[in-house]
């Protein structure tokens, strides 16, 4: 899995995490497409022990693919319910306020 942490004042920690197989392609969903870049995910591998501190610490995450999603869903970052499909692709947000 890939993971690139995004920080900012406005949004504090964003981190990105997607499968590696993911990225630098497009997916489509009817009228949606979602291109997951190599700029937003990164393309630096990520124990999945990294993968669940920053995830633990951030106050916002972007969550695709099968593997991390079910990392996020597997230590309770994210309800399973909570997930959307793009196409046949999980998709997670996490949003701490």
């Amino acid at each position: 899995m890939f993971m690139k942490i995004h920080r900012s004042v406005e949004a504090g920690i964003v981190v990105a995490v997607c499968d590696r197989d993911l990225v630098n392609t497009t997916i489509t969903d009817g009228d949606m497409e979602v291109k997951i870049s190599e700029s937003f995910y990164g393309s630096r591998s990520a124990t999945e022990e990294e993968i669940v501190d920053a995830l633990t610490d951030a106050g916002n995450a972007n969550i695709i693919g099968e593997r991390s999603v079910a990392l996020a869903v597997k230590h309770g970052i994210v309800a399973e319910e909570s997930c959307i499909r793009i196409g046949r692709v999980p998709h997670a947000l996490v949003f701490r306020l």
